[in-house]
């Protein structure tokens, strides 16, 4: 039984990395709403850390992370290759940790909203599912001004959109398409892992 369990485990982390790799590589990641782009990287991630825990939740993200960090280093995001360029180590930590802590704490909000809210399931996976995308803005940008803040690619970005202050920062570079990202995210990754959830109970 406990192999049976392992093995089913290990097919939906693959299963679902398959899909973030998918999404990470193609245009299918990224959904228009008019001029502006929304990502639906976060998606699988979310996913995960609902149906199968914080732990899933971390290596998904960290997957997340190696596949942002890898097209920093081959130059396909210019303010990743620059922030990369500046130091290697601490784009490590934005990129690859912030989404490790992003899914691990994912999957604990899950857990304890379950605990908290037994007979809510809906309504807690909905939650859960708006924390990812909404906690991956919160950890990179915040592990982008703390770590870059005083950088010159950063401080160059500053000054030609007008901040004044890191939080000014965080605002004017997030703005309208991170909540757009976080009312998407949330509607998928929600809508999904609830019938997943239902379906590993009764299997």
């Amino acid at each position: 039984m406990k192999n049976r369990t392992n093995v089913r485990w290990l097919t939906q982390i693959a299963l679902l990395a398959a899909i973030l790799l998918v999404l990470n590589y193609t245009p299918l990641g990224y959904l228009q709403v008019g001029p502006l782009s929304a990502s639906l990287l976060t998606v699988p991630v979310a996913i995960g850390a609902i149906t199968m825990g914080p732990a899933a939740g971390a290596l998904l993200g960290a997957l997340f992370g190696v596949t942002s960090f890898m097209q920093a280093l081959q130059g396909k995001s210019v303010m990743g290759g620059a922030l990369f360029a500046a130091s290697p180590a601490g784009y490590f930590v934005v990129s690859v940790i912030g989404r490790v802590l992003m899914g691990l704490c994912v999957g604990l909000i899950f857990a304890a909203l379950q605990k908290a809210l037994p007979k809510k399931e809906k309504l807690t996976c909905y939650i859960a599912a708006f924390c990812a995308p909404f906690l991956n803005t919160v950890f990179y940008m915040g592990l982008l001004v703390a770590i870059f803040y005083n950088s010159e690619f950063v401080q160059n970005l500053a000054a030609k959109k007008g901040a004044t202050n890191p939080l000014m920062f965080i605002v004017l570079v997030v703005g309208v398409q991170a909540v757009i990202e976080w009312c998407v995210c949330c509607a998928v990754a929600g809508t999904i892992a609830l019938p997943v959830r239902k379906y590993m109970k009764n299997n």
